[in-house]
């Protein structure tokens, strides 16, 4: 497969995962078809949009690239439809950022190289690109974001960016430099979650 077919495919399965994310969250939270499409959009586009702009990838491609928003839009409708299924599933919102948090981490990572910055801006955009949205769609929907308070997140996504990252500079088989990143970050990630690993806290909540 063509290495950029291939980088193209990741892009767009990550905004499909984040986009299904961000919809069950604004259903959970009873939106209208208005705010749970443009939820999962948000959430879809938001980190690589940021990236973008930091990069200087003008218009960012979240913007400009029709595709980007039909896949969001397609996976928040498929949610709507398909809502009692997707509630089913052991933490829904949680395993579509799974899923998606490996992808964009990659992704954002390689596109950074792609515009000539070096390793340090690269994992650094990889880590936004994948937590961008997610923080976007908990401040719209007024709530502490995961990132900040629950189990390996940000971490996952600058570990998984680190690896992609190293393995483009040892020229890696693209297969490998993508999906290894890809599962290892997906993996750290769901671990976390099943076992509830977490960052140390320091203090006990203030009571207000």
């Amino acid at each position: 497969m063509n290495e950029q077919l291939l980088f193209n495919l990741v892009d767009l399965a990550g905004t499909f995962a984040f986009a299904i994310s961000g919809a069950t969250a604004a259903r959970r939270c009873n939106l209208d078809l208005f705010g749970i499409l443009a939820i999962a959009y948000i959430t879809a586009c938001g980190g690589g949009i940021a990236r973008d702009l930091c990069i200087g990838a003008v218009p960012p491609a979240g913007l400009s690239d029709w595709r980007y928003l039909l896949t969001a839009v397609i996976a928040a409708l498929l949610t709507i439809v398909a809502y009692p299924w997707v509630e089913r599933l052991t933490y829904p919102v949680r395993l579509f950022d799974a899923m998606g948090l490996g992808l964009f981490a990659v992704y954002g990572a390689h596109k950074a190289l792609v515009f000539g910055h070096n390793a340090e801006v690269a994992i650094l955009l990889g880590m936004i690109t994948a937590v961008g949205g997610g923080m976007a769609r908990d401040v719209l929907l007024a709530r502490v974001s995961i990132v900040l308070q629950q189990e390996i997140y940000a971490l996952a996504a600058l570990a998984g960016a680190a690896l992609a990252v190293l393995g483009e500079y040892l020229h890696w088989p693209a297969v490998w430099a993508t999906w290894l990143p890809i599962l290892f970050c997906f993996g750290l990630r769901f671990a976390s979650l099943h076992w509830h690993w977490n960052l140390p806290r320091f203090g006990r909540p203030r009571d207000e």
